[in-house]
This record gives C-alpha cells, sequence and structure tokens, in this order.
C-alpha cells in the first residue's frame, strides 16, 4: 500500500511528486501516459514560469519528470476506471490491476472546451483542432482561424502567424482577455486579421473544412470566411468525471477545494486545473501539487 497515490502526470502531478519524494512518503504517479506533462506538452512556449523564460512546453514537461525521476519517484502507466474510498484506504481501479494508498491526490487536468456547433464533430481532425503546436504544420501558407480570447487563443494565432498566409482570431467580446505581452506580440503580425464581436455558429466543409460562418453581436449578421482550418481555444473541461459521488464539486465539475487542496472527502486532495479556484496556470498547478503534500502529510500523521 502506498502512502498516497498521485492521479495525473501533468505540473500538478510532478509537484506533488517531487514534494511527496522530498517527505520520504512512499508515492507513485498514475497517467495514462508514458510521457508526462498534461496539456503543456501542447504549448508552444513557456514565458511566465519563473526563471524559465521561453521555455517549450515540451522542454518544461521534460524537466518537470527528470525532475522527479532523480528523486526516485514511482510512475505507473494505467488508465484509472474508478476510485473508491473505503475508509482506511483508497482503491485506484485501473484497466491493469488495482492499487491501494492511505490517502490520494488528484491531479488529472483538463481537457479542451468545444464550441458545440455543427459541422465541429464532423470535421474533427478534417481542419478542426484543438491544437496548434500539434497541427499547425499542416495548415503552412494556408488560411486559418483562431476562436478564443485568452492567451492560449493569443499563443495560437501568434504561432501560426509565422507559417500561415492569413490568421482570423474571432472572439465573441471587442476586446481580449490574455496578458497584454501577449497582445503586443500578436498585433506586430500584420497576417493576423480580429473578428471582434463574433460567435461561430458553424464550421462548413465537405470532406475538409472549408468556411466558418460568423454572426456578428453587435450588427446580428452573419457573414463567412473562407478558411483551411479551425483552431478552437475557448477554455477547458475538468476531467473529473471519474470522481463524481466521490468529492464534492460545482455544476461545471470543478472539484471544491481550498489552498490547502483539502476535499469534502477525508484524505483525498485536489490539485491543479480540477480545482476550482481563480487562476489556473502552470505556477499555480505545481504550487497546488505542493499543497496537497503537505496536507497529506498531516492526514498520514
Amino acid at each position: 500500500m502506498y502512502d498516497i497515490l498521485i492521479i495525473g502526470a501533468g505540473p500538478a502531478g510532478m509537484g506533488a511528486a517531487v514534494y511527496a519524494a522530498r517527505a520520504g512518503l512512499w508515492a507513485a504517479v498514475i497517467d495514462q501516459s508514458p510521457i508526462s506533462g498534461g496539456q503543456v506538452l501542447n504549448t508552444c512556449e513557456v514565458d511566465n514560469y519563473l526563471g524559465l523564460m521561453g521555455e517549450t512546453g515540451g522542454g518544461l514537461s521534460e524537466k518537470f519528470r527528470e525532475h522527479a525521476d532523480r528523486l526516485g519517484t514511482v510512475f505507473i502507466t494505467d488508465e484509472v476506471k474508478s476510485v473508491e474510498n473505503q475508509g482506511g484506504k483508497k482503491v485506484v481501479h485501473g484497466y491493469e490491476k488495482d492499487y491501494e494508498a492511505k490517502a490520494l491526490i488528484l491531479a488529472t487536468g483538463a481537457a479542451h472546451a468545444k464550441l458545440g456547433v455543427p459541422g465541429e464533430e464532423e470535421l474533427s481532425g478534417m481542419g478542426v483542432s484543438y491544437c496548434a503546436t500539434c497541427d499547425g504544420a499542416f495548415f503552412k501558407n494556408r488560411t486559418v482561424a483562431v476562436i478564443g480570447g485568452g492567451d492560449v487563443a493569443v499563443e495560437d494565432a501568434i504561432f501560426l502567424a509565422k507559417i500561415c498566409k492569413k490568421v482570423y482570431l474571432i472572439h465573441r467580446r471587442g476586446e481580449l482577455r490574455a496578458a497584454k505581452s501577449l497582445q503586443e506580440r500578436l498585433w506586430e503580425k500584420e497576417n493576423v486579421e480580429p473578428v471582434w464581436d463574433s460567435e461561430v455558429i458553424e464550421i462548413c466543409g465537405s470532406d475538409a473544412v472549408e468556411k466558418v460562418t460568423v454572426y456578428n453581436n453587435k450588427t446580428q449578421r452573419q457573414t463567412g470566411l473562407a478558411v483551411d482550418g479551425i483552431f478552437i481555444a475557448v477554455g477547458v473541461v475538468p476531467n473529473t468525471g471519474l470522481f463524481k459521488g466521490l468529492v464534492e464539486m460545482d455544476e461545471r465539475g470543478y472539484i471544491k477545494a481550498g489552498e490547502d487542496c483539502v476535499t469534502s472527502c477525508r484524505g483525498i486532495y485536489a490539485a491543479g486545473d480540477i480545482r476550482l479556484k481563480p487562476m489556473k496556470q502552470i505556477i499555480t498547478a505545481v504550487s497546488d501539487g505542493a499543497n496537497a503534500v503537505n496536507s497529506a502529510q498531516g492526514f498520514l500523521a
């Protein structure tokens, strides 16, 4: 039986792994992918992690994993089916086997949110993408649209502007929510055109994306933009489906836990993007991992 099982190998899971190892706890990290990193792996450039300006997402993930490996962290590659609280122990049911621990840290992160418009599902992988760094190269010298107004959307637009002929940035408001430093870099790109106060209502195409239909909230008019690709960056949805009924959540599926990461279930902690909190960044996820282990130590003692 482990002292702590950490479900998820993103920044929160890695932060927890490092702090658990340094605390001398018998801990293991379970993740369905053998490659650690979570959403960070899909990030082109990380410019706001303290001391590591300009690091790539993949490079930062490698550093996190290397740190945990050096401390002797146990990594288990398995997909979790369910989690059970049996009072004195927690049981994680995987597809390969079952695992037991005295405490659990839930760090499963989040997945890309979808628009839910006609054509999105049908053309997924045929011009509809949720990862610019993964799929951007397929659209070299072509016209694409990025949907969203936060940091991720702006980062995607900046990345795509380097390789695409034209990039539309479609946002439902009249101004972006992204950091000012990112906006400054964005507007330096001459091939980026904003489409303000607009929402995508349909993605069109037969075998691939050909056009996107946009509705302007102010003029109440619909227009069509001819594009070869759509990159959707409208937020995330927490990966907490496995934990329904186990810990208390809000209506969106975020786990209710404070800065100490303590959930409604004794001995279970939530860290990273699955936790209900105002700011979801790599640095706050790593911090959550540390706080979760600190709380777990008190519980184990």
